[in-house]
């Protein structure tokens, strides 16, 4: 049972108070058993107990809590680089997809890539990602779609659940698109999703959550009341992909249908945001594909003052978010949506794990929670976000166990075809 100490800032994170109260404690120690965080306070108050455990120095660094990201697409085949210089010459995301390109190329290269590979291709993004101070990962399905495509992305996220280290939760977007094979039997695949992919998922325990991307070009808004009300009737709890791309009363359709989280949200209606405050929906930024896709970044000042959460994600994919690096999203945040460095670390951690309804267990340091924490080399979070490098994460630790520290051998590489 260790104690951290000589803590120089530690941020708690924890569900009182408005976004912007980190909980902070200065000259702070943090004390866990094998798997739960036992004290989190001033050092000098560190109970008499825990003064004999074996310590360890912070250093004077920032302290915290393993970070969430709430929004990832982790399992894929193949990288669409050639879109990015499309996109710069002023090609839209639609036009690109209407190619053939977007979705449906991701989907064709997934498609080729037995489990193996997909496995072996997601540790090595998990083994980066933990490097950074990521503890708790969500990973959508989506470039799949068809019947044995998906449910074996869900298999591959079931796999690294099993083995560890980073907590996965797994989200079933099996309606992210509609695949080619099905461009003249739309309903036939509905059906698909909602009669045999849902099932499975629920049933095999698979997925947590299931989710719709609401858009022109993919489905609409009664599709989606569709597809998540038998999710809902599965036990899957609902999440929506909306209002990215232009307006489509998708904050609203999310509070109609009780959804854990709206995420992208870039053309958030003023009824949305008032509809998602009475509801208590999170709304998920996800300001790296905001950037890529040259969409206004999401109304995450005028979400906060109305009440609604706002988590903060990187959306990891291979089209409009091609980058995992969630401190980097975390200062674009700031940057472009004006969130303070406090409401964007709280978004990081106990928001984003509201998001994926594991407030209970992650996303803030206090006694009974699991000690899933990171050490950072600045100050404060403030400094930390102000001066961007490539990783100021000195060690990530979940359940109590470090899984990466930067006095032991560098992460495992990506596994890039």
């Amino acid at each position: 049972m260790p104690v951290l100490r000589n803590i120089g800032s530690l941020a708690r994170c924890l569900a009182d108070g408005p976004q912007s109260e980190l909980h902070e404690v200065r000259q702070a120690a943090l004390a866990w058993d094998d798997a739960r965080v036992l004290w989190a306070g001033p050092e000098a108050d560190l109970p008499r107990s825990f003064r004999d455990m074996p310590a360890e120095d912070a250093r004077g660094c920032l302290v915290v809590p393993g970070l969430v990201d709430c929004h990832t697409h982790l399992a894929f085949g193949g990288w669409r680089a050639g879109e990015f210089e499309q996109r710069l010459r002023g090609d839209t995301y639609q036009a690109i997809a209407a190619r053939g390109g977007g979705i449906l190329s991701t989907v064709a290269a997934t498609r080729a890539l037995d489990q193996a590979a997909l496995v072996a291709r997601c540790r090595g993004f998990l083994a980066a990602i933990g490097a950074l101070g990521v503890t708790t990962v969500e990973c959508k399905t989506g470039y799949g779609l068809d019947e044995a495509t998906e449910l074996r992305l869900l298999h591959v996220y079931d796999t690294l659940r099993r083995e560890g280290p980073q907590r996965i939760v797994a989200t079933l977007l099996a309606a992210h698109a509609l695949p080619p094979e099905y461009r003249d039997r739309r309903g036939e695949y509905l059906r698909l999703v909602t009669e045999r992919l849902i099932p499975q998922a629920a049933s095999g325990g698979l997925a947590a959550f299931c989710d719709v991307f609401v858009e022109e070009g993919a489905f609409t808004p009664d599709e989606a009341r569709t597809v998540l009300r038998a999710g809902l009737a599965a036990g899957l709890r609902p999440k929506l992909h909306v209002d990215q791309l232009g307006p489509g009363g998708g904050g609203e359709l999310a509070a109609e249908l009780g959804a854990v989280s709206a995420d992208h949200l870039e053309h958030l209606s003023p009824a949305g945001i008032e509809a998602m405050a009475r509801a208590g929906t999170v709304a998920v930024s996800l300001p790296l594909a905001s950037l890529t896709l040259a969409q206004p970044p999401m109304p995450a000042r005028r979400c906060l003052e109305a009440g609604v959460p706002v988590a903060v994600a990187t959306d990891f994919n291979p089209g409009s978010a091609p980058s995992y690096h969630l401190p980097m999203v975390m200062s674009l945040a700031c940057t472009l949506q004006r969130m303070t460095p406090a409401e964007v670390l709280k978004g990081v951690t106990i928001v984003a794990a509201r998001a994926l309804g594991m407030e209970d267990r992650v996303g803030s340091l206090e006694p009974g929670k699991l000690a899933d924490f990171a050490v950072i080399d600045a100050p404060d979070v403030t400094h930390w976000l102000y001066h961007l490098r490539p990783n100021a994460c000195r060690r990530t630790v979940v359940g109590g166990q470090t899984i990466w520290s930067v006095r032991a051998a560098t992460p495992q590489p990506e596994v890039v075809p």
